[in-house]
C-alpha cells in the first residue's frame, strides 16, 4: 500500500499501482432501481416456518445477522415477486437505526425484504461491497444525517438516496479493496464468534458449579470432594457496611489513592476489581482485599442484583456502595460468591426496591441465602472462573483491537 497526502480526489492510503482520482457520481448513475421494499402490514402474512423475510433488525453495520427471522408465507411471498432481492443487491435501512446497509449473499438471492430501500440492476461495474464499506464511513455517515428526516425515530427517503453521491474508482481498485476489507471481516467474525462460544462455555459453568434449586451439591464437582454444601444466610457469613460519600469535583486522580465511586465498577456480569477511580486526599472508608462488594442503587434494570470481589487494600469506597466484610471466624472467598451470587441473581431481584431508581440495603443482602463449601474447593472453583475471565477478556481486547483497526482503514482507504 501506498499513502496519498496531496490529492483531494484520492483517499490517503492506496494499494499499490493505483494513481487516478476517484470520481463522485450519484447513485442513480450506478443503480437502474433505487426504490423500497414492501411498506406495510406484513404481520398477518408471518408463520413459523416458511420463506425468511429480511427486515431492519437483520441489517447492522455493513452485514446482515439471522439472531432474529421472521418468515411470510408462499402467498405473500410470491406477490412481492416483482421486488424479490438478487444476490449483490445492496439493502438500506430507512427507518430507525438508518443508513446500516449490507449486500445480498447468494444464499439470499430471491428473498423479499420488509421496509428497506433496495439498490438494484447496476448500470456500470462498480463492486457492491466497495459502496457497502463506503457507507460505513464517517464521511457517508455525516452525509446521510443531512438528509435523515424525524425526532423521535428517524427516516429516510428512497427518492433522497437516487442523488446521493458516493465515491467510484476503476473495478481493480474497488475489487482489492473490497477484498481486504471481506477478508478482516472474516476474521472479526471468527474472533466475535469465539467470545461467544467461550461467553456460552462460562455460562454454562456457572449453572453446573454451583448448587441449583433444590439441590445441595452442582451437578459438576472436582474430584476429592464430597458431601453437601452449607446454605447459610449472607449474614452469617458477611458483615454489612457502607462506604462514604467521595468529593468528585475534587478529586487528584492520582494512582497513589485509587477509590471506587458510585456504581462506576459495576460494568461487566463478573469481574475481580483491581481500581477505578482516583480520589482525594479525604480519608474515606477502605477496602480489605477480599470484601464483596454491591451497588446500592441503579437506574440500569436489575443492576443492584450483582456483586464484585476487591483483591486490593485501601481503596477508597463511595458512599453507594455496600460493603460485604467477611466475619473473622469464617473462611470464605469472596470471589467464589461473587461467581455464585451473580449466576442466581434472581435471589437478589425481591429485596430490590424503587422504580426509575431501584436500592438494595445491607439489611436485606444479610437475609438472602447462598451456598458455601471448603475453602479448597472455593479455590479451585474461582481458578477455573478467573482463567475463563481472562481469556474472555484476551479475546475481546484482540476483537476491539480489529474492530478499531477497521475503522481506521475505512476512514484512509476512502475519501
Amino acid at each position: 500500500m501506498s499513502i496519498n497526502k496531496d490529492s483531494q480526489k484520492a483517499p490517503n492510503l492506496r494499494f499499490k499501482g493505483f494513481t487516478a482520482d476517484w470520481e463522485e457520481r450519484k447513485l442513480n448513475t450506478i443503480y437502474k432501481k433505487i426504490r423500497n421494499a414492501f411498506v406495510g402490514t406484513a404481520t398477518p402474512y408471518y408463520v413459523k416456518e416458511g420463506n425468511f423475510y429480511l427486515e431492519s433488525n437483520n441489517i447492522k453495520d455493513g452485514n446482515i445477522n439471522r439472531n432474529t427471522e421472521v418468515f411470510i408465507n408462499d402467498e405473500f411471498y410470491e406477490k412481492q415477486k416483482d421486488k424479490w432481492l438478487q444476490t449483490e443487491d445492496i439493502v438500506m435501512v430507512q427507518s430507525g437505526h438508518v443508513g446500516h446497509t449490507a449486500v445480498i449473499p447468494k444464499e439470499l438471492n430471491n428473498t423479499a425484504a420488509h421496509a428497506l430501500i433496495m439498490f438494484q440492476e447496476r448500470k456500470r461495474e462498480t463492486n457492491p461491497y466497495f459502496l457497502n464499506y463506503q457507507f460505513l464511513t464517517n464521511t457517508s455517515k455525516r452525509k446521510l444525517d443531512m438528509i435523515t428526516t424525524g425526532n423521535t425515530i428517524k427516516h429516510i427517503l428512497a427518492s433522497e438516496m437516487k442523488d446521493f453521491e458516493v465515491f467510484v474508482c476503476e473495478s481493480a481498485e474497488e475489487n482489492l479493496i473490497s477484498e481486504f476489507l471481506r477478508k478482516l471481516d472474516t476474521t472479526i467474525t471468527l474472533h466475535q464468534r469465539k467470545l461467544d462460544q467461550l461467553n456460552q462455555l462460562k455460562e454454562a459453568l456457572l449453572q453446573q458449579m454451583f448448587p441449583g434449586k433444590g439441590e445441595t451439591v452442582p451437578k459438576l464437582r472436582f474430584a476429592g470432594f464430597e458431601g453437601d454444601w452449607e446454605e447459610r444466610k449472607l449474614g452469617s457469613i458477611y458483615d454489612f457496611s457502607k462506604g462514604k460519600g467521595l468529593p468528585l469535583n475534587s478529586f487528584t486522580y492520582s494512582k497513589d489513592n485509587p477509590a471506587i465511586a458510585y456504581g462506576h465498577l459495576y460494568t461487566k456480569y463478573s469481574e475481580v476489581i483491581s481500581e477505578v477511580y482516583l480520589s482525594s486526599d479525604d480519608d474515606g472508608v477502605l477496602s480489605k482485599e477480599n470484601d464483596l462488594l454491591f451497588p446500592g442503587s441503579s437506574t440500569v434494570p436489575n443492576g443492584t442484583a450483582q456483586a464484585n470481589a476487591i483483591m486490593l487494600n485501601n481503596v477508597k469506597l463511595g458512599g453507594d456502595i455496600i460493603i460485604a466484610r467477611p466475619k473473622q471466624d469464617i473462611r470464605v472467598l469472596s470471589i467464589f460468591m461473587s461467581y455464585q451470587i451473580n449466576s442466581q441473581r434472581q435471589k437478589l431481584f425481591p429485596i430490590t426496591v424503587g422504580t426509575t431508581i431501584a436500592h438494595m440495603y445491607g439489611k436485606d443482602l444479610s437475609k438472602v441465602k447462598f451456598f458455601i463449601t471448603n475453602y479448597s474447593e472455593q479455590e479451585k472453583i474461582s481458578d477455573v472462573f478467573k482463567q475463563l475471565d481472562n481469556t474472555i477478556s484476551g479475546h475481546q481486547r484482540k476483537l476491539d483491537q480489529l474492530k478499531n483497526m477497521k475503522q481506521v482503514l475505512l476512514q484512509n482507504m476512502f475519501i
